[in-house]
């Protein structure tokens, strides 16, 4: 457990606690309150969602990824992914964004590292060649995902993981497609504190799926 989480006793302490990780790690809270663009909807994509550092520990924390590793968080928003990534991680991240606005925020503070990198625009329209490892938080709507994927399975490093996190979990959308293998799946909604009391974070169960795509053979 992160030190400053041990004296958690409700949802605003750890708010609170991320907030203060961000702003030790990049100098500003990396929460929004931005809504996505109108425009932006009709496009498939979703309100950006900052994930709490004890999410990430438990879907990226135990990915065993290694410095030989690229990672791409899809839909990057300010960046929270890529601070836990630079504080936690051994490999290489890039964050992608649709948002411009919110890509220009989280540029502004990971030019200071150089295992950091964030990309303004669409993850249909970049190359997936060189990521091993991909992150969704429920950046965009079903259809756009099913075009992600096949995608990924087309560009990506082969095999390569992704984890998706979302409130009904999206794992329908890979059910039936081949060389797909699902490692673990769950839910999430508590923040179980160092006294072993647990939180309310989430109003519903936020469902993930690990999964590894080691192609057709």
């Amino acid at each position: 457990m992160v030190a400053s989480y041990a004296s958690i006793a409700s949802k605003e302490d750890l708010l609170a606690a991320d907030a203060a990780r961000d702003i030790a790690l990049c100098g500003r809270s990396l929460d929004t309150a931005a809504s996505v663009r109108s425009d932006l909807v009709s496009s498939g994509a979703h309100e950006p969602t900052p994930t709490p550092y004890f999410v990430l520990e438990e879907l990226l924390g135990k990915l065993d990824l290694t410095a030989d590793d690229r990672l791409l968080d899809v839909g990057c928003g300010t960046g929270r992914v890529l601070a836990y990534a630079a504080s936690r991680l051994p490999c290489r991240a890039t964050g992608v964004e649709l948002d411009a606005h919110l890509a220009r925020a989280a540029s502004s503070w990971t030019a200071s590292f150089p295992q950091l990198s964030v990309i303004a625009g669409s993850v249909l329209d970049i190359s997936l060649a060189p990521y091993t490892c991909f992150y969704l938080f429920n950046p965009f709507d079903t259809a756009v995902l099913t075009h992600f994927l096949d995608k990924a399975e087309r560009e990506a490093a082969r095999p390569f993981a992704l984890v998706h996190m979302s409130d009904n979990g999206e794992s329908f959308a890979y059910q039936g497609r081949s060389g797909w293998r699902l490692v673990r799946s769950g839910s999430i909604q508590m923040f179980q504190t160092a006294s072993g009391r647990n939180i309310k974070f989430y109003e519903f169960p936020q469902h993930y799926s690990v999964w590894h795509y080691e192609g057709v053979r």
